[in-house]
């Protein structure tokens, strides 16, 4: 078990290198004894960023090296996150150091690739220099070498990017929210008086249909836990056991609860409130939902803020009094979104943006009908000319004419 949790948090530590949104699968057989198990690499789902294959092909790489990866075992979240960690790149074998050349040169080769196509689409003056710096995760002021400071800004640029990435996720869930309103009151300006009552009525019961819904309980309560130790695992809840969940739920045997794995806990309190049969039921709405849920229970179980929840996490969450939280889980619908004047200013932005189109349109128009006016003037000239040259062509046939004419006179 010792050996199993020594393996685990090298795959923490590693994983912690890009603060991934799955963890690590690692492949250990606890039926035997082995004299050293092998850290597989990374298996994840897809990080989202622009740069994930260089990020996965780096790490890839450096944990094939004994000295790196004896370091990653003994390294922590602070150490990786303010490059001590990137210093050990110094003493990563020169066979190794190589290939990190390889991919960096490639990775360049592909910026390079995606800012001429940029450039080429957009017919912009920025130099290819200064369109580099806009890609954080590497040195381009270096395009030939992997450095220590290369993997000092690839560990910076991921941590900062999905530190980052459930925020953006609230923020476009809130446009969404309120272009949904947006549209909404759009409707109803377009209504006469009664059909506008009528359509409002409906919107009002679809609201409170929406929001009749048994208890949902806080996630990651014991209750919650329960009734999926209940309902998905079909056992006693009298017999709950925390660490026998743990493991039970665990699904690829790592030792830790991943973003995915605590998702699927919470499928049975959305699906109180969400049923994609029911037209009063938004599905985008229940995604952002669960993402509240995971990070609640990030907030209150993962202590060292890795991302991930440790079985010795887990157990002593278990053990405080928030884990006896019976207070149902207040909703998307109990928790406004935004604020009246939010959606104002919302939707001013949306008419500058229509102004701002309107009048590209306008322009477009414009060069459109001058357009046309110069090719109507261009096909006048032609026909123009056509008239000159079938004259001159008449006027040189009659002069050749009267030339052969003269010529006759001269010879009779």
């Amino acid at each position: 078990m010792v050996r199993g949790k020594t393996l685990a948090h090298c795959g923490l530590v590693l994983l912690s290198l890009w603060v991934c949104i799955q963890s690590v699968p690692i492949s250990v057989d606890k039926t035997k004894e082995k004299p050293q198990e092998e850290l597989q690499p990374p298996q994840s789902a897809d990080t989202g960023l622009h740069y994930d294959r260089y990020l996965r092909e780096v790490i890839e790489f450096l944990e094939k090296d004994p000295h790196f990866k004896e370091k990653l075992k003994n390294a922590n979240i602070d150490d990786i996150k303010h490059g001590k960690l990137s210093k050990e790149l110094d003493f990563v074998h020169h066979n190794f150091r190589t290939k990190l050349d390889e991919l960096k040169r490639e990775e360049m080769n592909r910026l390079r690739m995606l800012i001429k196509a940029k450039h080429d689409i957009q017919e912009g003056n920025a130099s290819h220099q200064a369109l580099l710096k806009q890609f954080e995760h590497l040195n381009h002021l270096n395009p030939d070498t992997f450095e220590v400071e290369d993997l000092d800004r690839l560990i910076k640029s991921a941590t900062k990017d999905l530190e980052n990435f459930d925020k953006g996720r609230h923020d476009e869930f809130k446009r969404y929210e309120m272009m949904k309103e947006h549209e909404r009151r759009e409707r109803l300006k377009a209504l006469n008086e009664e059909e506008r009552k009528r359509e409002e009525q409906h919107y009002e019961e679809m609201k409170k249909k929406h929001a009749e819904h048994p208890k949902v309980n806080h996630p990651g309560s014991e209750d919650q836990l329960k009734e999926v130790w209940q309902e998905a695992d079909g056992l006693d809840p009298e017999d709950f056991d925390p660490k026998t969940f743990f493991k039970m739920h665990d699904t690829n045997g790592d030792g830790f609860f991943d973003e995915s794995e605590l998702e699927a806990l919470f499928t049975k309190e959305l699906e109180k409130v969400y049923n994609p049969e029911n037209v009063e039921d938004d599905m985008v709405e229940m995604e952002e939902e669960r993402l509240r849920m995971r990070e609640h229970v990030m907030n209150e179980v993962d202590t060292n803020k890795d991302r991930l929840v440790s079985l010795s996490e887990f157990m002593a969450a278990t053990k405080k009094e928030d884990f006896m939280e019976k207070d149902e889980w207040e909703t998307l619908d109990q928790n406004p979104l935004y604020t009246e004047e939010e959606l104002r200013e919302y939707e001013q932005q949306l008419a500058h943006e229509e102004n701002d189109i309107n009048k590209k349109s306008a322009e477009l128009q414009k060069q459109r009908e001058e357009l046309e006016r110069k090719e109507e003037e261009l096909n006048a000239q032609k026909l123009g000319l056509q008239q000159v040259n079938l004259e001159m062509n008449y006027l040189q046939m009659m002069y050749n004419q009267n030339d052969h004419k003269s010529a006759e006179a001269k010879i009779s």
